[in-house]
């Protein structure tokens, strides 16, 4: 069974008129007249110096120029401080970039809408520059997703894609195996120590876990598997999402970080890996490539999504490491804790700064909804990036390695599923990992839950601040006593103003909450 999922006024006076207006500025493509509109998106990702994306652009342009005489071009808000330098960029009053990549769950779209970084399109402006988009998101009603308040939309969101982004851990089928797990399979969290103990013994010149930097995942794949808490997926500190409900008290808004045993118990698993080194020393400083040193046999897990492991670690393990078996052991696996995402997990915005804000659209509404523009823009150049087998599966030239090769046009913001293609490197076992995750995973329940982030924005980001002070330490099993250092970060957090803030949430949940009669 397929699932689709995923994942103001400073606008309007930036331009001095109404998005209704701004509607019936731009005329039809195909009456236009003069050099071709440059229109510049902004993406997630470190920027590709291989070169195909700039071939790929060159191809793309010449069809956009063709149907509605424009250019795309592309800018990276890279890996590196990622989460300051893109709400910098949305917030710098830069006219050079159109096209905004977005998400109400990671990318701080409803707060950048909020202050003024989006352009507020009208039902109008995107029936007539961005028609077949308007016309897909309004037959699934979903129109109401991307809307605040005020009742005017700020983005279109990637709603017709199937993907699933719960992470968990990948590791060597054949490792597992010989530690002791029957065909390989791992499927408790703790069970992992077992696995870790046995690579640490076996395999020398690997590490257990070779991660690198804040080893988040983790943390939140132990709250998973061991409680029925759901995040709040809009309400962020850092790099935190600090706020849950549960599946027992749904509208009530809590904490694992402030309240039960859970966290204590992971603190406490932590420092037992630490002890048995699992990771590096100082792998809170370490910024080499993990997956990479995986793919080298030198890594015996790893950390991500499921469509990194269906599209990514199969093939490259399979390929790089013959007979390792690689393997998925998702978050929530032990419980059946799982959501799926949120419908603006992938959005794309128009720019509050655009110089050409409908021309942003009707490119959007290309490389979102014609099926060649749609293959170039997401797999490159038929022949030299990928090819078509006989089966109608997307394969890859002789000698292609994603690691040096990939596209990197990272367009999460527009995938349809009805142009989207099986590949020939995906995981064999897709179908049955899909199948499994439906029979457990719901619906994320507040996806129109708007969260005032103007009266708690500066508690959060004290918030933030303990945060980042504590998990690191307690993340990677550095602290003496597990339960002390939980304990004194939770008092740190009440000073910093946590129960303002929670009270804050609650108080917009129940609004919410009576507002749909539940």
């Amino acid at each position: 069974m397929a699932r689709k999922f995923v994942k103001v006024g400073a606008a309007m006076l930036a331009f001095g008129l109404g998005a209704t207006a701004l509607a019936g500025c731009a005329p039809q493509a195909a009456e236009e007249e003069g050099a071709p509109t440059e229109i510049t998106m902004l993406v997630m990702g470190d920027k590709p110096t291989n070169g195909r994306l700039e071939a790929m652009l060159d191809k793309l342009n010449e069809k956009l120029v063709k149907e509605v005489n424009a250019k795309l071009d592309f800018f990276y808000v890279e890996w590196a401080d990622w989460q300051t330098q893109y709400n910098l960029q949305l917030l710098s009053g830069d006219d050079n970039v159109d096209l905004i990549t977005t998400a109400t769950d990671w990318l701080f779209a409803w707060e950048n809408a909020e202050k003024g970084a989006f352009l507020p399109l009208s039902e109008e402006m995107l029936q007539e520059h961005a028609p077949k988009t308007w016309a897909q998101v309004d037959a699934d009603g979903h129109w109401d997703l991307t809307k605040l308040d005020d009742g005017q939309i700020y983005f279109m969101p990637e709603d017709n894609f199937t993907q699933y982004t719960n992470h968990g851990f990948f590791y060597r089928g054949d490792w597992a195996t010989e530690a002791g797990f029957a065909n390989g399979e791992i499927t408790t969290f703790e069970d992992f120590t077992k696995y870790f103990e046995w690579v640490k013994a076996n395999k020398p010149e690997a590490y257990p876990w070779d991660v690198a930097g804040d080893n988040v995942g983790a943390m939140n794949g132990y709250l998973t598997g061991h409680t029925d808490l759901n995040w709040i997926q809009q309400v962020s500190a850092g790099n935190y999402y600090p706020f849950e409900t549960s599946e027992a008290d749904p509208y009530t808004v809590t904490s694992w970080l402030m309240e039960g045993d859970a966290l204590v118990e992971w603190a406490e698993l932590a420092k037992q890996w630490n002890e048995l080194g699992v990771w590096r020393e100082d792998a809170q400083n370490y910024d080499g490539d993990a997956r990479e040193l995986m793919y080298a046999g030198l890594n015996g897990t790893d950390q991500h999504h499921t469509q990194t492991y269906i599209g990514q670690i199969y093939d490259n393990m399979t390929k790089k490491q013959p007979g390792s078996d690689p393997r998925f052991f998702y978050w929530g696996q032990e419980n059946g804790n799982v959501y799926k995402d949120i419908l603006t997990h992938g959005a794309m915005a128009v720019s509050a700064y655009s110089k050409n804000p409908e021309k942003a659209l009707e490119v959007y509404d290309v490389i979102r909804n014609d099926e060649e523009a749609y293959r170039l823009i997401n797999y490159g150049i038929e022949g030299t990036d990928y090819v078509i087998t006989d089966d109608g599966k997307l394969g890859y030239p002789e000698g292609y390695d994603s690691s040096t090769d990939s596209l990197g046009s990272n367009f999460w913001a527009g995938r349809m599923d009805e142009f989207e293609l099986d590949k020939v490197t995906d995981a064999p076992t897709k179908a049955d990992i899909y199948a499994e995750l439906d029979s457990v995973a719901v619906d994320y329940p507040y996806s129109t839950l708007i969260i005032n982030k103007d009266a708690i924005d500066p508690t959060l980001a004290a918030m933030a601040g303990v945060l980042s002070q504590y998990l690191p330490q307690i993340n990677y099993g550095k602290v003496d006593d597990p339960a002390a250092a939980v304990a004194e970060m939770r008092e740190a957090l009440l000073a910093a103003g946590y129960e303002d803030a929670r009270a804050s949430i609650q108080a917009d949940m129940d609004a919410w909450k009576e507002a749909r009669g539940l």
